[in-house]
């Protein structure tokens, strides 16, 4: 069976999310391969080989650490020339999406970003898309040299497939340019507690409806009562309500949970755009004829600051 290579995204050996979901794709086509890099690289194999990783090629170096992205496509470029794989699989992080773009033109290979589903076909693995701020959903195929494809967050379930996962080092020669872009400092971003907000299963956001930064402690609670991270329309972002990081839309953060629950929010296409392959949406805005409703599998019509509160408290009675 052909082998697809997985790039894993992971901080310190500790796998993140989306790279469980790229396995249970990859072997939907082939035999996942999966590239560790960085500090911690070899601590993933375990879990990499319990998510079906038929082998795990390492390689630890300064260079991940002190300069951006090139180090990281080098590296995927020799273990690009030592598979030969017939697929690569990265999710659809910023840095990801980089590395994906460098290494398509490094090996003269076809590209497609953000999509949401990968079937095996007769002339390689047809990508699902959600495309035109969600407008058109697409099946599209890479037809010009070894397929290179990113995976948005949330579009595969996680099961475990124990696989061998050996462990291989993996040879790395720097290119001239991976010092090109020096990382000169670096600042810890506080930690909410809450899950990030792309890999989060449940996500509730606030909007203009909101009505101030003060107001999202309701939104905050509704979170913490669900386990869910916190997002925001750009309209509450631009207000200086919520920071930036927590935007959902075109030009924030494109989100897939299960659940999706937009409180305060008109639906506004920009935002649509960024939350509307969730599985289920669950809309409360006081304005009947908010667009939110229109894309929405369930609505409250009514003033937040009564429905939120009273959802909140009702959640946490069930939860006992």
């Amino acid at each position: 069976m052909a082998e697809v290579l997985v790039y894993v995204d992971h901080v310190d050996g500790a796998v993140r999310k989306p790279t469980l979901e790229l396995l249970t794709l990859a072997r939907r086509i082939g035999e996942p391969v999966a590239v560790a890099l960085g500090t911690g690289a070899a601590d993933t194999a375990p879990v990499l080989a319990e998510h079906g990783a038929v082998k795990v090629l390492t390689h630890d170096a300064a260079e991940y650490a002190d300069y951006l992205v090139v180090p990281k496509v080098d590296a995927l470029r020799a273990a690009y020339d030592a598979v030969s794989p017939s697929t690569v699989l990265l999710p659809s992080s910023a840095e990801a999406k980089e590395i994906a773009a460098r290494l398509a033109v490094r090996t003269g290979s076809g590209l497609i970003t953000d999509a949401v589903d990968l079937e095996a076909g007769e002339e390689g693995p047809v990508a699902t898309q959600s495309v035109f701020a969600a407008a058109f959903t697409t099946t599209s195929r890479i037809t010009h040299g070894t397929p290179v494809i990113t995976v948005k967050p949330n579009s595969a379930p996680v099961e475990t497939a124990p696989a061998a996962g050996t462990v291989e080092a993996l040879s790395v020669v720097f290119s001239a340019q991976a010092a090109g872009t020096k990382v000169v400092s670096r600042t810890p971003r506080e930690s909410t507690g809450r899950p990030e907000l792309t890999e989060a299963a449940i996500v509730v956001s606030g909007g203009r409806g909101v009505n101030g930064a003060e107001n999202f402690a309701l939104i905050e609670a509704l979170a913490d009562s669900l386990g869910a991270a916190v997002g925001a329309s750009r309209a509450a972002v631009d207000a200086g309500w919520y920071p930036h990081a927590s935007q959902v839309g075109q030009t924030g953060k494109s989100v897939s949970p299960q659940l999706y629950i937009a409180s305060g929010i008109s639906g506004a296409i920009q935002h649509r755009a960024g939350m509307q392959t969730s599985k289920t949406i669950v809309a409360v805005n006081k304005d009947a004829e908010a667009p939110i409703f229109d894309l929405a599998d369930y609505g409250v019509v009514g003033d937040l600051f009564e429905v939120v509160p009273q959802l909140t408290e009702e959640i946490k009675k069930r939860k006992g």
